[in-house]
């Protein structure tokens, strides 16, 4: 028995009382079933996890009544696509009708028509080792297109030619790029190329259902691998134009970093380091660090100035690139959180190169605090990443530099609760001092006494009072 077969094997034992069940109950009442797509390939390589997909002959609402009774909970959510979803123990169970879905030229969404045999189901898969099954119960193992073999070789087909494939589904040309990303694997030339040609049909797509596979790309293990292959075949240019836009051109004049290829080092360098956000091993990735990474600099072409020396500047770039990374993410319909905690990040990924060796005040230290706010770690990250210098002299400088840093952050931290930093009085006591009620005054004091926390440090309320008696006499008069 080979080592895949053993792997397989062990992996169908772990699962035997969910999939025997389920064959039973479906046998019984003359349905076909199977275990099919993800749920093979990753028993096969030995990853398999609690969410399995079945497919069957069975209609949607046959399928609910065979699973009532037996499931712990049962769902319909899907059943406009002819999915059934339930729980049973730790299992999450899909099962679907066999089907054939497909784009009209215009559609933004895929219609849906049933099919009547796994094979047929199996052909109209994205790729090759998506489209093997386990039928049950006889667990006989089924591979119509030769998935296990591309398994083995690591490459990405599609059952049938790719042209048919991603004309029925546009989206399966960005799951090419993020199963390249999620397993390592190299995408055949004939699907690449088809990628290439037919780019622009992803436009057809909700931005909801290529943000969902943008996201599962980059928090995939290999990102770049996916990223590159969207760039590559110019999908990018219609998902995530800013990407490719820094591959800033070169000329016999002048030399600078190549963005682009720096934008994927931080990204992998990024990566390294989210192991300070979890004490998971491994860390589970972190989507705001990734992407706030992958679009730190995508202010750069927009502000690139050829200066009369040869040297090239980008100033202000981090304050472009924030807005200009809001704009993306909210046409890809990214959450609200999601997009201010990336921008926050683009915003202020600068912010740490003024520090030089330490020169700053506490007052300096206590307001890079307070600007990143509940992203302070994320911005450790990201600014540690973003140092991609192969001079290593420059590199342990900087490195040193940021050590310091966060060493003065902490002691601040520890003395003055610096992760709560709040004027040393609060709106009542301003408008009791004041003798004013509530309005714009308040707010003017209440901001006035939060600058003079940050510069002085704590004081205390006899402090304030006096200083805010101070500021209000010379306001009024």
């Amino acid at each position: 028995m080979s080592d895949v077969q053993e792997t397989a094997l062990r992996e169908m034992m772990r699962i035997a009382p969910v999939i025997d069940e389920l064959g039973a109950r479906f046998a019984a009442a003359g349905e076909e079933i199977a275990l099919v797509g993800g749920p093979v390939r990753d028993a096969l390589l030995g990853r398999l996890q609690n969410d399995l997909d079945f497919t069957t002959s069975a209609r949607p609402e046959v399928t609910e009544r065979l699973v009532k009774g037996w499931a712990e909970a049962v769902w319909d959510v899907g059943r406009a696509f002819g999915t059934i979803g339930c729980r049973r123990g730790p299992w999450q169970v899909e099962i679907t009708t066999y089907r054939s879905e497909k784009y009209d030229a215009d559609s933004r969404k895929p219609t849906v028509d049933y099919g009547d045999s796994l094979e047929g189901d199996l052909g109209r898969r994205d790729f090759t080792v998506n489209a093997m099954a386990i039928s049950l119960p006889g667990r006989d193992f089924q591979d119509p297109y030769g998935g296990l073999v591309d398994l083995a070789h690591q490459v990405l087909r599609t059952p049938g030619r790719p042209e048919d494939s991603f004309t029925d589904d546009p989206l399966r040309m960005m799951r090419a790029a993020r199963f390249a990303a999620q397993l390592g694997f190299t995408v055949a030339p004939e699907v690449v190329e088809a990628m290439t040609a037919m780019a622009g049909r992803i436009e057809i797509v909700s931005a909801e259902r290529v943000r969902d596979e943008l996201v599962k790309l980059v928090c995939a293990p290999y990102p770049r691998r996916g990223l590159e292959l969207l760039v590559h075949t110019g999908l990018a240019d219609h998902v995530l134009p800013e990407l490719p836009a820094l591959a800033l051109e070169r000329d016999e004049h002048h030399s600078h970093k190549d963005v682009y290829e720096h934008t994927l080092t931080v990204l992998e360098q990024a990566i390294d380091l989210e192991h300070r956000l979890s004490s998971e091993d491994p860390p589970a990735p972190d989507l705001v660090v990734r992407f706030a990474a992958l679009m730190h600099d995508v202010g750069k072409p927009r502000t690139r100035k050829f200066l009369g020396d040869g040297t090239v500047t980008f100033h202000h770039h981090d304050v472009v690139g924030a807005k200009i990374t809001r704009r993306r993410m909210r046409a890809l319909r990214f959450s609200n959180d999601d997009i201010d905690a990336v921008t926050k990040l683009v915003d202020l990924h600068l912010r740490f190169h003024g520090y030089g060796t330490g020169e700053w005040t506490d007052s300096a230290v206590r307001r890079y605090v307070r600007d990143a706010g509940d992203q302070l770690e994320r911005l450790h990250i990201l600014t540690r990443a973003d140092s991609t210098t192969r001079n290593r002299r420059k590199a342990d400088r900087l490195r040193r530099a940021y050590d310091h840093l966060e060493e003065r952050i902490a002691r601040l931290a520890e003395q003055e609760e610096l992760d709560a930093v709040r004027p040393d009085l609060d709106g009542n006591q301003i408008m009791e001092l004041l003798g004013i009620g509530p309005g714009r005054e308040v707010g003017h004091a209440y901001k006035f006494l939060m600058e003079l926390r940050l510069d002085r440090g704590p004081m205390s309320q006899e402090e304030a009072s006096e200083a805010l008696l101070s500021w209000w006499s010379n306001r009024s008069s």
